[in-house]
């Protein structure tokens, strides 16, 4: 089994089911998962998780995301998006100027009410499915932020923009927010993620390009390495004599360490054996003055990464 994760660039008319079935077929393997939903006619960045990786796809689907999409001013749809049957259409008479000032209102924390079609649950029931049967319920607003909004392009009724935001945003309907402040109603053209936390279209690849270098017998070369999620964190390596503590994911003193370092308490660590193989990350306990595992990731697997 390869442990590891392939940040895929999403094509149009995919679903991010689809692409964990293609990558499945890829990898020969079942343990595979997507670490946050884009809807089909999106693009851009979904990190896919093998093997062990699976278990970070909770803490990647919380990281911020960065995205660059196109708003319609003057139509409003049942999906929020040009996909969906068009309820409404308005003149345009707004300036980019007022385009800007609304876009820079919505920067910062602030209440968003997801989408009737969005695959959120309420009562048991994914939000589309209810749509689709021609119900709408009543969807409480949650709380976001968006970090940055910038208007790259302004060609009305047409307005691309940069958004950086935190989970659970949903870009179609700040798009239909932003066109109702200004009078006229707006809809999402089109959408692509470019960042999921640390990771960018840079490092992407297409499911195509993935399948060609499965053919050329190279199909690991597009997986990351696991403990790459969790840079930011000091690493710590476990000397050979205390090696099946780390093994059987049991607390770790600090002089089992190579480094005999102690951090905050509550610090992440990213924990290593002796030959340097990614084990999990723990916190550090100041109580008990140990380290404690927060998430552990050895595996036994043919391919590690």
């Amino acid at each position: 089994m390869i442990n590891g994760i392939v940040i895929v660039d999403k094509e149009a008319g995919f679903t991010s089911h689809d692409v964990v079935a293609k990558m499945r077929g890829i990898y020969a393997q079942k343990k595979i998962g997507h670490t946050g939903t884009l809807d089909p006619m999106a693009t851009g960045v979904l990190p896919v998780c093998l093997g062990s990786a699976t278990k970070v796809c909770d803490m990647l689907a919380g990281k911020d995301k960065e995205y660059v999409a196109e708003l319609l001013l003057g139509r409003t749809t049942d999906t929020q998006d040009v996909t969906g049957r068009t309820l409404e259409e308005h003149p345009v008479e707004v300036s980019c100027e007022e385009v800007r000032r609304t876009a820079a209102s919505f920067v910062g924390e602030g209440l968003q009410v997801p989408p009737m079609y969005s695959a959120r649950k309420i009562n048991g029931r994914k939000l589309y499915e209810l749509a689709r049967a021609g119900k709408e319920v009543e969807r409480r607003p949650r709380p976001i932020v968006i970090h940055e909004l910038e208007i790259l392009e302004c060609s009305l009724p047409i307005v691309r923009f940069r958004a950086v935001c935190s989970r659970g945003t949903y870009i179609r309907t700040l798009c239909a927010d932003m066109g109702a402040l200004l009078g006229c109603g707006g809809t999402m053209r089109s959408l692509r993620r470019t960042r999921v936390g640390s990771f960018t279209l840079e490092g992407a690849h297409t499911l195509g390009e993935i399948q060609q270098l499965k053919d050329e017998g190279r199909r690991a070369e597009p997986v990351l390495p696991v403990d790459g999620v969790f840079a930011g964190c000091p690493a710590l390596q476990v000397q050979r004599d205390y090696y099946r503590l780390l093994e059987n994911g049991n607390a770790i003193l600090p002089e089992h360490t190579a480094e005999k370092e102690i951090y905050a308490a509550g610090s992440w660590v990213r924990m290593y054996g002796p030959e340097g193989r990614f084990a999990g990350i723990y916190a550090y306990d100041s109580g008990r003055s140990q380290y404690r595992p927060v998430k552990m990731f050895l595996e036994k697997a043919e391919e590690s990464l």
